[in-house]
């Protein structure tokens, strides 16, 4: 029997037209589909209708099927012939866990392809047309999981993140808010620093809240916005009202039910 190959393939942050061509080709010739919990049934649905579809999704303190389960699952679908799509939302390569498939599949001597997909923190801020770097205001931008493996405690550079230069953009970060707006306010960066959730991004299910790093928290629970959300830091949201206008200009006066 011919040995198949897996593609970890990046599903996006949740707009199916957010999919790159590669990403769409490769679920069109997939013999089996792993995929995640956030991602689409229209997503799905660009696989064959004779695909197999197992869905091995995570939530938060809510893992069925642990990691390394999933990564033996890929390795027998691979052994069996198949053409395996291991989708994930967003990028696969940015908090994915794509990099312990991919060394596990490297370790079994199975042939393998990353497809990268458009990650949350590019797909939000182009819904809210807020950059993520902009001269004078963001010189970089730095990707922050809220979130450690085995849910142990942040160990962060917490006086690197308070920059007033960077954007921040907060992954998996609702449990643990509370701890990062204060850890970043307590080593230097302005509590009226600007900051956006945004909730279910790029879906028709959007919803967003503007505000600042010091209210964020009590913002964000009047708001109650399900998950998922992520967390945009830095002086960038500042340009919200411009680019986008009255839309944008707005949100500070929006209450819970109207966000």
């Amino acid at each position: 029997m011919t040995q198949g190959r897996v593609d970890l393939v990046g599903a996006g942050p949740g707009d199916p037209e957010l999919l790159t061509v590669k990403a769409m080709r490769c679920l069109q010739r997939a013999d089996a589909v792993v995929y995640d919990r956030l991602v689409s049934n229209e997503i799905l649905a660009l696989a064959p209708p004779g695909a197999t579809r197992i869905s091995v999704g995570k939530s938060p303190k809510h893992h069925p099927v642990p990691q390394e389960e999933i990564n033996q699952l890929l390795v027998r679908l691979a052994l069996s012939g198949r053409r395996v799509v291991r989708l994930k939302g967003g990028d696969p390569f940015i908090f994915g866990r794509g990099s312990e498939e991919a060394l596990e599949l490297v370790r079994r001597g199975i042939a393998f392809d990353i497809v990268p997909g458009i990650t949350a923190a590019q797909g939000c801020a182009a819904t809210l047309k807020v950059p993520l770097t902009h001269r004078g205001l963001a010189t970089s931008v730095r990707y922050l999981t809220g979130h450690c493996r085995q849910d142990v405690e942040l160990d962060f550079d917490w006086a690197g993140l308070a920059d007033p230069d960077t954007t921040l953009v907060i992954y998996m970060g609702w449990a643990n808010l509370a701890e990062i707006t204060e850890q970043l306010v307590r080593h230097g960066l302005p509590a009226d620093t600007p900051a956006v959730a945004i909730s279910k991004g790029t879906t028709r299910h959007q919803r967003q809240l503007m505000t600042t790093l010091g209210r964020l928290v009590a913002d964000v629970e009047t708001a109650a916005l399900p998950g998922p959300v992520v967390f945009i830091v830095g002086r960038v949201a500042e340009l919200a009202e411009d680019l986008a206008g009255k839309f944008a200009a707005d949100w500070e006066n929006m209450d819970a039910a109207a966000v």
